[in-house]
């Protein structure tokens, strides 16, 4: 007996149905099959963790922001310290690391060996290393303080302790110092901006560096990532970056100073002391001096050295540029090179493209963030490390379209050829501009008061030197006068909080590509069928076997009688909810 019409145009719909989405899901098979070993390439965006760097981790969190705002990559970060980054990344506990220092660094007083694992450095973001201060004069905040490399040794070795030292007061010709003890605020994790720090005294300042070290019970400091203190004094450690510099912003913590990168004293509205240089001008650490004073680094450029892309700083401390920041630097990133402890193609995808974002678009916001963007070298080296990351895509890994904003088109650095020179009161000497520093940049002098024809000229054309976070932060922050000694100062009772922070910014879309529409689309019919087509077909047999389509009045179940619940009168709706005379 043939098939009922209905019957055979159901099976024939679904014949043709299935013939349809399996051609969909054919045509879509080269998006999904594996490339070759040497190409293989990443399918899909799966997370990827990374720890270490407080210095860097301004930049690195908004960058973290903007991708998955834009793309839903997603990239976490735990900022526990370059010293902790560095051994979870050798342990194989996260798929990468951030540091300012390398395995194995020379000068040392850690071993801190290369990890078994396989790795590569590759740049992140420059910045300079800052000394954030609370320094206040009759209730009022001073912004316009200036250190010479001697002065800063000498207070984190414990040398000077009051803020009116006659070296602090050669420093600062147009300030009247007060005897108020100096609080140093230094790391007590491992951090790479302690081994930054510790690097410059170990290099300039050696004999006052070693005489503290000896003192602390070292044998050995030489560069450390871990800051040695004697029992008894007035230094107070604190854990990460945002420790120390909160630490050193609140209201009972006036006297303390500590070192910190540039981008927590813009966000925590709090000025840093201009440092000497080797030109006799007292500068910050801006985007515009933080370029020019690593166009001295030496740089690691050979590919076959384990610390590829790494820097010698020693020439950047000395540098006679007038503009250059002497305590300048930038961070690595520790990527890994191999399919170990975990890591995978995909992981590689995620990671080699947000790699290559941060190296070019994610500079644009480097400025901002109190940080500088990454000379043109070292973004062209860092994107030919993006390559080796195995799963990376190794499409659009190159120069060509990278909105880098320190690029021109000699392959100079842009940055540091448009920097700004000193102002003349800055000029070691016995003026003082009466331009307020770092998160209180805004807090200018209206007139020269007492404090000189130049300081007043500086207070006018702050901006000439200021650089873009200046301008970032130059809302709120209190109301900002000039006081006897023409020093510029804040009122503490007038001045507000002010959070520096970049914005996401719109990234180009990604559209999918025809093969994996049409396979996304094939397989939407073939769900939707297999979800309709059954009942359709049951339905359909049911009709040809003259069955009933539902229960007969005479096979219909029964109601079931619901069983009455009988409560005492002082609990149904009408009843009291007084007590029985049982109750006791």
């Amino acid at each position: 007996m043939s098939p009922h019409p209905s019957r055979r145009r159901v099976l024939r719909a679904l014949r043709v149905t299935t013939a349809v989405a399996v051609a969909f899901a054919m045509l879509a098979i080269p998006v999904v099959s594996a490339p070759t070993p040497a190409q293989a390439v990443g399918q899909t965006y799966y997370p990827v963790s990374g720890a270490g760097s407080t210095w860097s981790a301004n930049a690195l969190q908004q960058w973290i922001r903007n991708v998955f705002d834009n793309y839903r990559w997603k990239v976490t970060f735990d900022d526990s310290g370059s010293s902790a980054g560095r051994q979870l990344f050798g342990q194989g506990t996260v798929d990468f690391a951030v540091s300012e220092i390398p395995y194995a660094l020379s000068g040392s007083d850690s071993t801190d060996p290369r990890p078994s694992r396989q790795f590569a450095y590759m740049p992140i973001v420059a910045g300079g290393t800052s000394f954030m201060y609370n320094l206040v004069i009759g209730g009022k905040r001073v912004t316009n303080l200036r250190l010479s490399g001697d002065s800063v040794a000498k207070i984190f070795t414990g040398v000077i302790t009051k803020w009116n030292d006659p070296a602090i007061a050669a420093d600062n010709p147009k300030l009247a110092l007060p005897g108020t003890p100096i609080v140093p605020v230094v790391r007590s994790d491992g951090s790479g901006t302690t081994a930054q720090f510790t690097s410059w005294m170990r290099s300039q300042y050696p004999s006052i560096w070693s005489a503290y070290c000896a003192k602390a019970g070292r044998s050995n400091c030489g560069i450390t990532s871990n800051y040695p203190t004697v029992a008894g004094s007035s230094f107070v450690a604190q854990s990460g970056s945002n420790g120390v510099a909160g630490y050193t912003a609140q209201t009972q913590s006036a006297g303390a100073i500590t070192y910190v990168e540039y981008s927590y004293a813009l966000n925590s509205g709090f000025p840093v002391a201009k440092i000497l240089n080797s030109a006799g001008y007292y500068t910050e650490p801006t985007a515009s001096n933080v370029a020019v004073a690593l166009l001295s680094a030496v740089i690691n450029e050979d590919p076959a050295s384990p610390d590829y892309l790494t820097s010698q700083l020693k020439a950047v401390y000395t540098s006679t540029d007038p503009r250059t920041y002497p305590l300048s630097s930038y961070s690595y990133m520790i990527i890994p090179t191999a399919l170990q402890n975990g890591f995978t193609e995909d992981k590689g995808l995620t990671l080699a493209d947000f790699a290559s974002y941060f190296l070019c678009e994610g500079q644009q916001q480097a400025e901002v963030l109190g940080y500088s963007p990454l000379p043109i070298n070292l973004a062209q080296a860092g994107l030919k490390q993006v390559l080796k990351i195995p799963g990376g895509n190794p499409k659009n890994k190159d120069t060509s379209g990278c909105n880098n904003p320190t690029f021109s088109a000699d392959g100079t650095n842009k940055l540091a050829a448009t920097a700004p020179q000193p102002q003349a009161c800055d000029k070691k000497g016995s003026d003082q501009c009466l331009t307020g520093t770092g998160g209180s940049k805004g807090s200018t002098a209206a007139s020269a008061g007492t404090g000189g024809t130049s300081g007043g000229k500086s207070g006018a054309t702050a901006a000439s030197g200021g650089g873009t976070a200046g301008a970032a932060s130059s809302s709120g922050g209190g109301a900002a006068t000039v006081d006897k000694n023409g020093s510029a100062v804040i009122d503490l009772t007038s001045s507000a909080s002010r959070i520096v922070s970049g914005s996401p910014v719109e990234l180009p879309g990604q559209a999918l590509g025809m093969p994996a529409v049409l396979l996304m689309s094939g397989a939407g019919i073939l769900l939707l069928l297999l979800m309709l087509l059954p009942p359709l077909i049951g339905r359909r047999r049911a009709a040809m076997a003259g069955a009933p389509r539902g229960p007969t009045k005479a096979t219909r179940p029964r109601k079931q009688a619901k069983p009455s619940v009988h409560l005492p009168a002082r609990f149904t709706s009408r009843g009291r909810a007084d007590a029985s005379p049982s109750d006791s």
